[in-house]
């Protein structure tokens, strides 16, 4: 068995693709910090992101985002002056934004809540035999980017939401081939919610 192919050979993306990819999460912030990553990632490698993701912990407070919800253009002239991270206005403002709709969407019944119903509260067992049957988005992300979108979400088109539910194990999209597939199946299979 090999791992999925779009992991190639750096030690970073195959210990993300390992022991974090398709691992269902169910903690709000840590739902919230996957999507602003993917989100910073548009027009990027993921790998990029990667290999920044500590920065943007350090630059962004730790993702918390009742703290960035309170920042402004002088957080913004920070973020924008620091080289550790992805530096685009439009980005940094959608995660400043992002995170005042977070705590609209955690107070009406949990960020975390609201993403895991459109699955059940169960991941969706995909069982692609070949990278190429992997869609970049489907009905699903792009139900779920238009809801977002009305609530004022910016950077959650559907492909970067269908690269979120994959990230965060809303679908396993392992490879059957890969010996990730199984152990992440396993874990995907009691309704957490």
């Amino acid at each position: 068995m090999e791992r999925c192919g779009w992991v190639g050979g750096d030690a970073l993306y195959e210990a993300y693709h390992d022991t974090d990819w398709g691992v269902p999460e169910y903690d709000s912030r840590a739902l919230w910090e996957k999507l602003v990553l993917d989100g910073f990632q548009a027009g990027l490698s993921w790998i990029t992101i990667l290999r920044k993701r500590e920065n943007f912990r350090a630059a962004f407070q730790g993702f918390d985002p009742n703290i960035i919800a309170t920042w402004g253009e002088q957080d913004v002239q920070r973020l924008l002056a620091d080289p550790g991270i992805i530096r685009h206005r439009g980005k940094i403002e959608a995660t400043i934004g992002n995170a005042r709709v977070w705590q609209q969407i955690e107070a009406g019944g949990g960020f975390d809540r609201y993403l895991w119903d459109y699955v059940g509260g169960t991941p969706v067992q995909n069982k692609w035999q070949s990278l190429s049957e992997v869609p970049a988005q489907t009905d699903l992300s792009i139900r779920i980017s238009k809801d977002l979108k009305k609530r004022g979400f910016k950077f959650c088109g559907p492909t970067i939401v269908y690269a979120f539910m994959q990230a965060v194990g809303m679908v396993n999209d392992h490879l059957v081939t890969c010996p990730c597939h199984a152990p992440v199946a396993q874990l995907g299979q009691s309704k957490r919610l």
